[in-house]
């Protein structure tokens, strides 16, 4: 209870989750009165660190860092015109594949609305579409970032959970593509009934021109899964390749990256790796206290006392996981809370890589809904629109999240199909 009551009030204080953890760590350790412990929390801390899965963390955020400096991102939304552009309603259509274009580059649906936040909404405004409906698609694509591969949130799943980080990017594609028929049917729906804007079409020549400059970009995410599918790269040497490549395309071919953006960019990655490492070395510390008194065991045995079904059992870790998520970022929530429900996943015969998938879908939902929903804070100061309005208009995607996440917690096959063909 006290510890709980120390993890709580750090939170709502602003206490960095670092801090907040390592002291509930304490408090915990000093509750159960296995202070002893305490001397060996430098050893778990490096233990945690030292795995070789975590490199590909700061391989994944450089190639964010260099699509965005080299204008990647915005040829591959005119790419995504050249063939959804025309639609009524085209724009949002534009919207939506171009973040799940981005999803497998930048990785993490916070960064994800940032930047197509400031990049779609005006321009959808400018187009006649609503800005609430401009910033609730955003948003709803934003929330492709952590599942299509290569995924920061799989990365970390894979390390906290020991699990394989190749196969949990495989895992995600067929979720996302049904994540993505979802949003685009609420697109469908709504231009139908609110009369959405056409689209115009590119004319024959500049298409093709349009679609060579931003196929290029797209060609990045395309290598790195064929690279770990095939097993000729590790995740991480997949994401040095494709550094390597945004760097090249940024610098040589579109000349938008210089040499002396480079400190900046690495700098940037080096402070969000640190912040991604502390958290996930801290918590595997809190997790191993927690093993050392059991507390998983107990976990196990009261969630199994409440339900013998794993479908009900999955249902209320999408409710647990979604209930954090309004207060903590997406990674925190996963790095704090897998350790803990993951072997009462296993209990139920619920495959690791499965629950991977749902875990990570079920952090996302918290990302734009109140109170604390980071990624509606990101939308509202992007765009200038109160939470209320913000929140009704993103609505009918949460519902489409919602039930596609129902789905494929009720077919695995959907997480595993593609895993099970390597």
């Amino acid at each position: 209870m006290i510890t709980t009551l120390t993890f709580f009030t750090g939170l709502l204080i602003g206490l960095p989750i670092f801090i907040t953890l390592l002291l509930g760590t304490l408090v915990f350790l000093w509750q159960a009165d296995i202070t002893i412990l305490m001397s060996s929390l430098p050893i778990q801390l490096y233990g945690a660190l030292n795995q070789n899965g975590l490199l590909a963390i700061p391989m994944f955020m450089l190639v964010g860092e260099l699509m965005n400096k080299g204008g990647l991102t915005s040829r591959m939304m005119n790419a995504a015109e050249v063939f959804v552009g025309g639609f009524r309603g085209g724009l949002a259509y534009v919207n939506l594949l171009t973040n799940a274009m981005a999803a497998s580059i930048l990785g993490s649906a916070t960064a994800q609305i940032s930047v197509m936040s400031r990049l779609m909404v005006p321009t959808m405004v400018e187009k006649g579409y609503n800005k609430e409906f401009s910033a609730s698609v955003t948003m709803a694509g934003g929330l492709l970032g952590p599942i299509i591969p290569p995924s920061m949130l799989m990365i970390i799943y894979g390390v906290v959970a020991y699990q394989p980080i190749a196969i949990l990017f495989i895992a995600g594609i067929l979720p996302g593509v049904v994540i993505i028929a979802g949003f685009a049917a609420v697109i469908f729906i709504t231009g139908i009934t609110k009369g959405l804007p056409k689209g115009e079409s590119h004319q024959h020549g500049n298409r093709r021109k349009v679609l060579i400059s931003g196929l290029l970009p797209g060609a990045i995410p395309v290598t790195v899964i064929v690279l770990i599918i095939t097993g000729v790269t590790t995740p991480t040497e997949a994401g040095a390749l494709a550094s390597v490549m945004a760097f090249i395309l940024g610098k040589f071919v579109y000349k938008a990256i210089t040499l002396g953006d480079l400190p900046k960019m690495l700098g940037a990655t080096a402070i969000n790796t640190a912040t991604i490492t502390g958290l996930i070395g801290v918590a595997s510390v809190f997790g191993w206290s927690l093993s050392f008194e059991g507390v998983p065991d107990m976990m196990v045995a009261y969630i199994t006392g409440l339900t013998e079904s794993p479908v009900m059992f999955l249902m209320l870790v999408y409710l647990l996981v979604i209930l954090l998520g309004m207060f903590l970022e997406s990674i925190s929530v996963m790095i704090v809370i897998v350790p803990i429900i993951l072997p009462a996943a296993i209990s139920y015969g619920i495959d690791p890589v499965h629950f991977g998938v749902i875990i990570s879908l079920a952090t996302l939902v918290g990302l734009v809904t109140p109170p604390v929903g980071p990624g509606l804070y990101i939308a509202m100061t992007a765009t200038d629109l109160p939470m209320g309005r913000l929140f009704k208009a993103m609505l009918p995607f949460l519902a489409a999240m919602i039930l596609s996440m129902l789905i494929i917690a009720l077919i695995p096959a959907i997480s595993l199909w593609l895993p099970s063909l390597m």
